[in-house]
């Protein structure tokens, strides 16, 4: 399939004023010589029409040509600048079907062939992924700076101190009996690996919140049962996204929205009434309550108003906001003295924008560390971490032999070169570049 010449509309779904068809492989020259007659210039724009087999019009198009390897997937590359009507998208994509040796494209199959012939890193590819799914700026601006190489570089400079470490203690194992070999090539070498293993811990520290930033933060809104939680979940999403109805215990299954707060992502959840349950089908939406307030990162904790006494939430691990509904009805009685405690009607939308506010407050201060994280995946970590430990055992293992020290400093460089994706990554090519959309 890797020589294979494969197609695809790499523009927006149709109609639209432009549809962009590229073509990838060995043959891409022959579909612009069928379909237009002739090759343009290498990265020279040329109007042409182009044309059935059997001579009827396609569309005027504008043809460009980029010889490989210099071109984005290192292939020869052919595209088309036709207009994007429905017929015009189908009349093209149905000739180039009919030449032989093209066929359509997989999902992301452009963007592996460019990771295979050595146009861009793992970490790029993963970047670019982030990209095209980037809902919010704050995910827009970190994903560009993953596909130019904010991890990738890092971790191929980590790369090649290990690489000149582990040379040090080889040659002290190969070579010790040749006079022009210093007698102690080891020292040096496990000072910079215990220096490594610190920058590694350091980036790690720092990208804590770097893997959230792909789904968003997580604000769950509980409390017990007919206190408003699906009434302020359609307020802040400004939609009827969730059931209101005066029953208790209505909403049985967790509710997401996706929010942009600030150019922030964040995930609301409207969860089930937290109350003991007997009907089984309740419990069940009270056990999924409990369980995703406690994953999320922030908990608003809803209390009715009207009704006296401290409402006391459980002891999520999460942040917890008291949040005192239906005030329009009733002032709000004694809160829980411990948290942020905010005053709403979420009917009429009173005060409901200071705690839009404080919540976006909230994701900029949670995400204010992301801008200089470097790790944004939990593949990513788990190579970090695997090198790490590699390195420490290396460092600490110098009196067990230099063999052992050499070992361990392979192993760190194969987590990295995994992360790079230089070595035994076929496991996880599927995984990543499936996501992708056709065309890409």
């Amino acid at each position: 399939m890797a020589q294979d010449t494969i197609f695809a509309s790499s523009s927006g779904r149709p109609p639209a004023a432009i549809a962009i068809v590229r073509v990838s492989g060995p043959d891409a020259s022959e579909a612009i010589r069928r379909l237009a007659g002739s090759l343009p210039k290498p990265r020279q724009a040329a109007f042409a029409v182009l044309k059935r087999s059997d001579g009827a019009p396609i569309d005027d198009a504008v043809v460009l040509w980029f010889p490989g390897p210099a071109s984005a997937t290192g292939e020869d590359i052919a595209e088309f600048q036709v207009h994007g009507g429905r017929a015009v998208l189908a009349a093209l994509l149905g000739e180039l079907a009919r030449i032989e040796g093209l066929r359509p494209a997989e999902p992301g199959e452009f963007t592996r062939r460019a990771f295979e012939n050595g146009k861009l890193g793992l970490t790029e590819a993963e970047g670019l992924d982030d990209l095209i799914h980037a809902d919010t700026d704050i995910q827009r601006r970190h994903a560009l700076r993953q596909m130019k190489g904010l991890l990738g570089r890092r971790a191929e400079n980590w790369r090649q101190r290990i690489i000149a470490a582990s040379a040090l203690v080889e040659v002290g194992i190969d070579f010790s009996d040749e006079g022009d070999v210093p007698d102690d090539l080891l020292a040096p070498a496990m000072q910079d690996v215990a220096a490594l293993a610190d920058e590694i811990r350091q980036v790690l520290a720092a990208s804590a919140h770097g893997e959230r930033l792909r789904d968003g933060l997580v604000v769950a809104i509980a409390g017990a049962p007919n206190v408003g939680k699906s009434t302020l979940l359609n307020r802040i999403a400004q939609r009827e996204a969730a059931i209101v109805s005066p029953f208790a215990g209505t909403t049985r299954d967790v509710i997401e929205v996706h929010l942009d707060l600030g150019g922030y992502p964040v995930v609301l959840l409207d969860t089930a009434g937290i109350r003991e349950a007997v009907d089984p089908v309740e419990q069940e939406g009270v056990r999924r309550a409990r369980g995703r307030a406690e994953e999320a990162d922030l908990v608003l904790w809803v209390s009715d108003a009207t009704e006296g006494g401290a409402d006391q939430p459980p002891d999520f691990s999460a942040f917890v906001w008291q949040v005192w509904n239906k005030v329009d009805v009733a002032p709000a009685r004694g809160g829980v003295a411990a948290a942020p405690s905010f005053v709403i009607s979420a009917g009429t939308g009173q005060g409901v924008d200071d705690l839009i506010g404080a919540i976006g407050q909230f994701a900029a201060d949670y995400f204010s560390s992301v801008e200089t994280g470097l790790v944004t995946r939990l593949r990513q970590r788990k190579l970090l971490e695997e090198a790490v430990v590699a390195l420490d055992r290396a460092a600490s293992g110098s009196a067990r032999g230099e063999e052992l020290v050499a070992e361990e400093l392979r192993l760190a460089a194969t987590a990295l070169g995994r992360l790079l994706g230089r070595v035994d990554v076929e496991d996880i090519l599927d995984a990543i570049f499936r996501d992708f959309c056709i065309g890409k």
